[in-house]
């Protein structure tokens, strides 16, 4: 199945023309999305067009998406952004810096603004600014794939083995080194941009080398395509419609050259090395909401670009993600509960606490918040990930580490996740990790466990916390031997007053961590969370489905 796209130039305040002509075209095409390049506001304000459109006189016709250009947004659209709410109905703003999943499944990775050469390290914090930074471009990287990468700049060198007449000099154009790295790692289907002139430009695709030097082309072909202004006197190709295949190609398209990006790329689509982290990884967080609306007597919650756990947001550091899938992401945790000599003498020598993250901003990971299809491959994903990183700690200690795995399932949560700890294995054959989760609910008068294992689709309803408790036996010259695993949960209401930090606390006193309970007052440096996240990186790579996929 195909899903159908019309694509814009510069609109530049054109709103009422641009979106009628789209509205012209839709009822003969019935295009599944439309994306913006560029500039969609004109950069001195039109506050009667700007009005109309917020106020539903101008109609979108169907989902229509774009992030800012080479000039700063309107005000009323910025106050409507930084409110969480519509713009207008049917127009999504994906973010200066973003990745975002479409109800079709397509994932688009935005870009926006120019790079701002003045600010040496670190993200840009506003999302409307009209401005990047050399950190924003790596951050992105750790998305990994995309159907479609829209920057407001060219990539550097895009021209470079191209039989393409360039409409202009390429030094008239602006065009950066960074966005280049972040089309080599990405390897989108279409890499769409607006042409800083009246001309338009389609290079011929182009198709990256293999990961080894004797190895076939990985099949991965991109589109590079810069579109005219709309409704510009040269005449130049301002509108561009196309459709996306579900399907990869088993043949390189007629004419596609070599990428022509010089710097040497990996082979693999997810160099999670530069991707983001968030200053609330993995340990909970007190002020939680309810995801989008408030509830009845609740301040708005933060949506993606404020929420801790979404790659959005511009807070965001950009050395703890460790892997990237379709569904969710793979970080290290803030502030880990072991230390790094935790689990040296069993063979791991960094604390490998883990958060599993779904990409979807949802307070569950339930067909509630997130619907029956996107809930389901999350779901699976997510466990596909658990079972990987259960595989990953066995493997390297040989059997001496299991695992605890644990959510905390709540209708007002901000972002759900998963939280990941190795554990002794044979405090797991010994049964005591489930007695201690059972004593410290009976010491803080929670309600019991039961013994239940769940996915989505059977779900019990609710607000609950979930553990999963995992090890693999010794198989002696076997690579394994007999699976232990139990899945244990606790139902609560409202009227219990539940404790974010339950999870860790419970296994702060099973490994005599208590001086680490507190994830505040575990200060690591910079360096040190990124030695730990790329120990973990490297480490996971053998079991890294991804990374397998990309291949």
């Amino acid at each position: 199945m195909a899903t159908k796209i019309f694509v814009f130039g510069n609109a530049n305040g054109q709103l009422e023309a641009a979106f009628n002509k789209l509205s012209t075209l839709h009822a003969k095409n019935n295009f599944s999305l439309a994306i913006v390049t560029g500039n969609l506001f004109a950069e001195a304000e039109d506050d009667d067009a700007v009005a109309a459109l917020l106020d539903g006189r101008i109609s979108v016709p169907c989902p229509t998406y774009f992030t800012v250009g080479t000039h700063a947004l309107p005000p009323p659209v910025v106050q409507k952004i930084e409110s969480d709410e519509e713009i207008a109905p049917n127009l999504h703003y994906l973010g200066k810096r973003s990745v975002t999943k479409t109800s079709e499944g397509l994932r688009i990775v935005a870009l926006g603004g120019m790079l701002d050469t003045t600010i040496v390290g670190g993200q840009s914090k506003e999302q409307h600014l009209p401005f990047h930074t050399l950190d924003d471009a790596k951050a992105l990287r750790g998305a990994n794939s995309a159907d479609i990468l829209l920057t407001a700049l060219w990539p550097a060198g895009v021209w470079k083995g191209s039989n393409v007449a360039m409409p202009v000099e390429p030094a008239n154009i602006p065009a950066t080194d960074s966005v280049a790295d972040l089309c080599a790692a990405l390897k989108p289907r279409y890499h769409l941009s607006a042409s800083p002139g009246e001309f338009f430009y389609e290079r011929e695709p182009f198709f990256f080398p293999p990961a080894d030097d004797g190895g076939q082309p990985t099949g991965e072909v991109t589109r590079f395509i810069s579109l005219a202004p709309f409704g510009n006197t040269s005449k130049a190709k301002a509108l561009y419609a196309f459709s996306l295949q579900n399907e990869t190609p088993v043949s390189l398209p007629q004419g596609s050259t070599l990428s022509p990006f010089s710097r040497p790329a990996s082979g693999k689509k997810r160099p999670a090395a530069d991707s983001g982290s968030y200053s609330r990884f993995g340990n909970g967080h007190p002020n939680e909401h309810k995801r989008r609306k408030s509830w009845r007597d609740r301040s708005p919650p933060p949506g993606p670009d404020k929420c801790f756990f979404c790659l959005s947001n511009p807070n965001l550091s950009t050395h703890m993600v460790c892997s990237i899938g379709d569904e969710c992401y793979v970080a290290t945790a803030k502030g880990p509960l072991p230390s790094a000599a935790t689990f040296k003498n069993h063979g791991l020598e960094f604390p490998a606490h883990v958060v599993i993250v779904p990409l979807t901003h949802a307070p569950t990971v339930t067909t509630a918040a997130m619907g029956e299809t996107d809930a389901a491959n999350t779901f699976k994903e997510m466990s596909r990930f658990r079972e990987a990183l259960q595989a990953m700690v066995s493997s390297q200690t040989k059997q001496k580490l299991g695992a605890v795995t644990f959510e905390i399932n709540r209708a007002r949560g901000i972002h759900a996740h998963w939280q990941f700890l190795p554990v002794p294995a044979n405090m797991v054959q010994k049964g005591l990790v489930e007695a201690a989760f059972r004593v410290e609910a009976e010491n803080l008068k929670l309600p019991k466990f039961e013994v239940k294992d769940f996915g989505v689709g059977d779900e019990v309803g609710g607000d609950y916390f979930r553990v999963w408790i995992w090890a693999e036996e010794d198989g002696g010259d076997d690579d394994g031997g007999r699976i232990i695993g139990k899945s244990l949960l606790m139902r609560f209401d409202e009227g219990v007053r539940f404790d974010l930090q339950f999870g860790r606390r419970v296994l702060a006193k099973l490994l005599g961590l208590d001086s680490r309970l507190i994830w505040q007052d575990i200060q690591q440096t910079e360096e040190e969370e990124t030695a730990e996240a790329r120990a973990l990186q490297k480490t996971f790579k053998p079991w890294d489905f991804t990374m397998a996929d990309a291949s």
